[in-house]
């Protein structure tokens, strides 16, 4: 167990240090981030439309096209630069080599939220209550949607039009982390009880766990396809 998660830290530690390097996925969703919630004040009348009742929808809506970017170009770089068959050549578990490639998408998607959340608060003076009971809904939605993500981003690399085919997979079976995390976010930013959102966050949880699971399993038939 201890060399399997080592095995996992050693791939969550290479991608973090070559996008640290490179930059480029970063920039890019932090960029397209920033450009929908600037575009959005300025659409949006808020003399007209109270921005509190939209901003969750608004914000989920921001974090998943930043998400979709994010995962499109993570399998793609390493088949160019010949990483990806290096890697499929040393003996690290297929699930392994999933699990910290779902991890470095995590933090990378994490840091991408942070930064959206201050945005969305600048832009539309929102204030976070309950910030704890938040951060665990949009914590345990992103580890859901980056096992998805991770895993038909690796089936769509594998296709001529990958970038057109990555929503077409992920957005239909993304519909029960948008639904939840909409909900509860809602709930939460107008105040109500935790106690209210505690059947949402289990429906994020048991997708996050089904997903996981079936990424550590379907994984190798993927990539070694």
């Amino acid at each position: 167990m201890r060399r399997y998660l080592a095995q996992i830290g050693t791939i969550l530690w290479k991608d973090l240090v070559v996008e640290l390097r490179a930059r480029e996925r970063l920039i890019a969703m932090s960029a397209l981030a920033v450009l929908v919630a600037v575009l959005l004040n300025y659409a949006l009348d808020q003399t007209v439309v109270r921005p509190a009742a939209i901003a969750p929808g608004l914000l989920w809506m921001t974090i998943v096209f930043s998400g979709m970017l994010g995962f499109g170009r993570a399998f793609p770089m390493e088949q160019e630069q010949d990483q990806l068959q290096g890697i499929l050549l040393t003996p690290i578990p297929r699930s392994a080599f999933y699990l910290g490639k779902t991890l470095a998408n995590f933090v990378l998607l994490t840091v991408v939220e942070l930064l959206i959340l201050a945005v969305f608060a600048l832009f539309f003076s929102l204030s976070y209550g309950r910030a704890g009971w938040l951060a665990l809904v949009i914590g345990v939605a992103t580890a859901g949607f980056a096992a998805l993500g991770t895993l038909l981003g690796a089936v769509s690399a594998h296709t001529r039009m990958s970038d057109t085919i990555l929503p077409l997979l992920v957005f239909p079976l993304l519909i029960p982390v948008v639904i939840h995390g909409v909900t509860a976010t809602s709930r939460l930013m107008a105040g109500r009880p935790a106690t209210e959102v505690e059947g949402n966050l289990r429906m994020l949880a048991a997708f996050a766990l089904l997903f996981l699971s079936a990424g550590a399993v379907l994984f190798r038939y993927v990539v070694e396809e």
